[in-house]
């Protein structure tokens, strides 16, 4: 995994002061132990809390901060910590860390975990605190086996270290912590689906409200935060909401930074902690170095692939979630992908759409039966045995799948990105259009279901 963090004139220098979540990375990518992390002041944000604020001032100050979620949702993390009840006679809370990253094209948390688990544990452990949860699970993504296996340690070391367990840091504050390994299933990444998983159900998403906040795992009071956001938490706990807020670029309604990345036929394809407010082309050529000799930029889309395809004017555009909404899609995870002139968008499209239909739960009809059938008309299509009418029947999908028609958000996230595929690369769509007198009538193309 590279991370790399330079500018276009000189290498930056990684510190605490710019980079809260990444400056004490090792260069040889190595995981930072217990002794080296506390040696780079890890933990003295959990001494502070502990020792010198009152559990709803931590809150408050998470609030204030303007932290939102990085998961992709971006719901801002004090509002959703203040939804946990106040009743101090309810004894039995959970923490969650949704560490379930199965989002294409992105692995951000999953550095972060690989390489500074005890950031996470603390972020944690300052989260419990502030949410008077008792116990909190990691909900991992199976294929993590490494993460599993750094994380584990670090959960080890803590405890012996009298970090997490009974009586931490004198305080009277007990705080267990666990390790999940999920089944591998994307629909974990909504975090109704995580606990029902967790508690050893069918991961299907479930009806809100009631939220998590008033009945989330085994009937409790349960908060679900990322894994990027819960690790945001110490840095505001020892430096303050000021220092925080002044991370992001002028413009910017998202504050502090954000690990963004860009993938594909780039030059220095890789994983940068950015403020919030930079632009897609700084992130671009700057960072990612622009397209590999011999490939043009196509297309980007600028946050997994769950968000609307942009066109290379759109480069411009600011990185925070009220900017990139400005040209039509969403920030999503900020891990973006870029597409060169040598992929036909069809077929890019029916790729993703397969992924899509395969990881749908099946729970409610639009997206258990909608994104097959996007599929099945994407494979004539990609085949050149698309039927008049196809497109439009795509465009319908997109519509009947959109926001608020579904029992989640997988098929929204699923269809956005065909919709803006079709918007902008039509022709390539209407190339695979069979004529009338070869089209296939409709009733005699069979209808695949789960394709």
């Amino acid at each position: 995994m590279t991370l790399t963090s330079f500018g276009p004139a000189n290498r930056i220098k990684r510190s605490a002061e710019t980079h809260p979540l990444t400056w004490r990375l090792r260069d040889d990518g190595e995981a930072v132990w217990l002794d080296e992390y506390q040696a780079k002041n890890g933990y003295a944000a959990a001494r502070k809390a502990f020792a010198d604020m009152a559990q709803d001032d931590i809150v408050q100050t998470v609030k204030d901060s303007g932290l939102k979620g990085r998961g992709g949702a971006g719901f801002p993390t004090g509002v959703k910590w203040g939804l946990m009840p106040k009743d101090e006679s309810i004894n039995i809370r959970y923490l969650l860390c949704n560490a379930d990253e199965m989002e294409p094209n992105t692995w951000k948390d999953r550095m972060l975990m690989e390489q500074l688990p005890h950031l996470l544990i603390e972020g944690m452990l300052i989260s419990a605190r502030a949410l008077k949860t008792y116990r909190g699970y990691i909900f991992l993504r199976g294929e993590y086996t490494t993460a599993a296996k750094h994380l584990n340690r670090a959960v080890e070391e803590a405890k012996a270290a009298g970090l997490l367990g009974k009586n931490i840091l004198g305080s009277g504050f007990d705080f267990e912590l666990f390790v999940h390994t999920g089944a591998g299933r994307y629909i974990c990444g909504e975090e109704t689906a995580l606990i029902n998983s967790l508690e050893g159900r069918r991961a299907n998403p479930r009806s809100k409200p009631p939220f998590p906040a008033a009945v989330g795992v085994w009937g409790k009071p349960t908060c679900v935060n990322n894994v990027e956001t819960l690790c945001n938490v110490p840095a505001i706990i020892a430096d303050g909401v000021d220092w925080y807020k002044s991370l992001a670029r002028e413009g910017s309604e998202d504050m502090g930074t954000k690990l963004m990345g860009f993938s594909g036929k780039v030059k220095n394809p890789g994983l940068w902690e950015l403020p919030f407010g930079v632009t897609g082309r700084e992130l671009f050529e700057d960072y990612a170095g622009g397209m590999r000799d011999g490939y043009k930029l196509k297309a980007w889309q600028p946050g997994g692939a769950g968000t609307g395809f942009l066109l290379p004017e759109h480069l411009d555009a600011q990185m925070y979630a009220g900017g990139i909404a400005k040209v039509g899609t969403r920030m999503g995870t900020g891990l973006a992908m870029a597409v060169d002139d040598s992929v036909n968008m069809v077929s890019l499209l029916r790729n993703m759409e397969q992924f899509f239909a395969r990881e749908s739960c099946g729970f409610c009809t639009p997206c258990r039966d909608g994104l097959p059938w996007s599929v099945k008309l994407l494979m004539a299509i990609e085949n050149g045995q698309g039927q008049p009418g196809d497109i439009e029947t795509l465009l319908g999908l997109v519509g009947f799948l959109g926001p608020g028609k579904t029992f989640c958000a997988h098929a929204p996230g699923a269809v956005e990105p065909l919709g803006s595929a079709i918007k902008y690369f039509r022709p390539e769509f209407e190339a695979g259009i069979a004529p009338v007198s070869a089209a296939v009538p409709p009733l005699a193309r069979p209808i695949v279901v789960g394709a």
